[in-house]
């Protein structure tokens, strides 16, 4: 290790370089998803409610970790564009993907997979592991 980097040092660094990695995957995703007219926001709320279909609002609000007024907007959103339909299921609102919301997934999920894969190409299958136990355990610690 540098001696730029010492111990006082190193955790400014860690944060540093992880930010700007995910500056760059985002900026990659945004201009993916622009190309099937979403942003990432409506992205996530697709591919959540597509692999759970029948979540609650509330369940999808906690998976995705914005706010419930966050998520009531996307939701509306997807509503009125057709892709996502609401169904009352005793007192709760469960979502659906509508019929072209499904076909939306089928394109947009596959591509942002194959997007991501491209950008940890540069680490190796164990690398990836590795990294990802390690944001895991970085998690958890908070």
């Amino acid at each position: 290790m540098s001696n730029a980097v010492n111990n006082q040092r190193l955790p400014v660094a860690v944060w540093s370089r992880l930010v700007r990695v995910y500056q760059k995957v985002d900026r990659l995703s945004e201009h993916n998803f622009a190309g099937l007219g979403l942003n990432t926001a409506c992205f996530d709320v697709i591919a959540r409610v597509a692999s759970h279909e029948g979540l609650t609002q509330g369940e999808l609000a906690a998976s995705l970790l914005v706010t419930k007024g966050n998520v009531s907007q996307l939701v509306t959103k997807l509503v009125a564009s057709g892709l996502v339909e609401r169904r009352a299921e005793g007192r709760s609102q469960h979502l659906f993907l509508t019929a072209r919301g499904r076909e939306l997934a089928a394109v947009a999920v596959p591509r942002q997979e194959a997007l991501l894969a491209q950008t940890l190409a540069p680490l190796s299958r164990g690398e990836q592991a590795d990294l990802l136990r390690l944001l895991r355990r970085w998690e958890r610690s908070q």
